[in-house]
């Protein structure tokens, strides 16, 4: 299952929030990265849109699967 998350490391450009992005619908993260620089100019507020996804989205380093035992699984 796919989950979607803020990248840290060495893909992060600013808040990782584009890489993540990227990695979730399978883009190359400067695709992303230009769609969003291209909606800054925009009259849509792509700002606060990706300030809010830095808050909300989980670091992927911080996030971890919850565990299966055999009761559950």
């Amino acid at each position: 299952m796919k989950r979607l998350f803020r990248i840290k490391g060495s893909e992060k450009m600013l808040g990782g929030v584009a890489a993540g992005l990227a990695r979730y619908i399978d883009l190359d993260p400067t695709i992303v990265r230009v769609l969003l620089a291209i909606g800054f100019f925009s009259p849509v507020p792509v700002v606060l849109i990706y300030i809010i996804l830095w808050i909300v989205m989980p670091a992927e380093e911080t996030y971890q699967l919850p565990a299966v035992t055999e009761a559950t699984a």
